[in-house]
């Protein structure tokens, strides 16, 4: 649901749920570079991301029961990447092609023969959207795919950035605030993050939206 701007994320009315795009044949769950290095300990830690798996494991979960499609982005950069300090760039060294900290966490569950997603492969273009330079809107086209909900790490970067292309390709997104995380402690989800994504037309949801029984939570 496209929120207003003085509608809050947080909010569960009846209303609202009742709004909420429900996962179907049609729909697919995008995990959003749930790598080591974004983790604690990682090169571009989002603090308290762990907190996240348990829930991110019950959205696999009931995506993989339903048979719905499961695909996560990776950043996978060759070891000279241009975004990197030693290259000049903003960030530090992360998501380097065969490294520990590019792998995904180990406590995830992810299902067996998941899409992977690499993004960031070329090393003189700095990609933050899943969707840049990679097949994604391809393998989302073949799988006949109309609504992407979306999670993963962190919030204001890769995250927004692939929700925000999702929408201008025409795919009804929807964007898992329970299972996201920003790389601010005081602030998850930062509100004008928000706004911009459903100023998009993307849809905010939490696992309740959309019927994820509280056993798998």
């Amino acid at each position: 649901m496209k929120l207003s701007k003085h509608s809050s994320p947080s909010d569960s009315s009846s209303t609202r749920i009742s709004t909420v795009p429900q996962p179907d044949q049609h729909s697919a769950l995008l995990l959003v570079d749930l790598q080591n290095d974004f983790f604690p300990g990682g090169a571009l830690a989002v603090p308290e991301a762990n907190s996240l798996i348990p829930l991110i494991n019950a959205y696999i979960k009931h995506f993989s029961r339903q048979g719905w499609p499961i695909l996560a982005t990776r950043d996978w950069h060759p070891a000279n990447h241009s975004s990197f300090t030693e290259q000049l760039g903003p960030w530090p060294v992360h998501g380097v092609q065969g490294s520990r900290g590019a792998q995904f966490h180990s406590d995830l569950v992810l299902p067996p023969g998941m899409l992977v997603i690499s993004k960031g492969t070329d090393p003189k273009k700095d990609s933050r959207s899943g969707f840049d330079g990679t097949s994604l809107a391809d393998r989302l086209e073949d799988l006949n795919v109309l609504t992407l909900y979306v999670l993963g790490l962190p919030t204001e970067h890769c995250v927004k950035h692939t929700v925000l292309d999702g929408c201008q390709r025409g795919l009804r997104v929807v964007l898992l605030t329970d299972a996201t995380k920003g790389s601010d402690l005081q602030q998850d989800v930062s509100p004008p993050v928000l706004q911009e994504m459903t100023d998009a037309g993307a849809h905010l949801a939490n696992s309740r939206d959309i019927g994820i029984p509280a056993s798998f939570r």
